[in-house]
């Protein structure tokens, strides 16, 4: 199961990549787990300075930007 968490404080930016990183997920038919993580000092403690940033199996592998469901697949893959 993979595990994804969408760094951020909530906004619109954040909810598009929480959503684009679940149609991914669903285009790979694989097991995963979102996780929304909005606290301050944990999107800190994982080394994120700018969101939304994305945390694939804890491992930050992008931030400060939204990625297409298609680049997120190729993460996923």
């Amino acid at each position: 199961m993979k595990k994804i968490k969408i760094l951020g404080t909530g906004c619109r930016k954040c909810q598009e990549l929480a959503e684009n990183a679940e149609t991914a997920a669903k285009n790979l038919g694989i097991d995963y787990q979102l996780e929304k993580v909005t606290d301050l000092n944990d999107i800190v403690a994982h080394g994120v300075m700018m969101t939304p940033a994305i945390v694939i199996d804890d491992q930050v592998r992008a931030s400060g930007k939204v990625l297409s469901p298609e680049d997120i697949e190729k993460m996923l893959g």
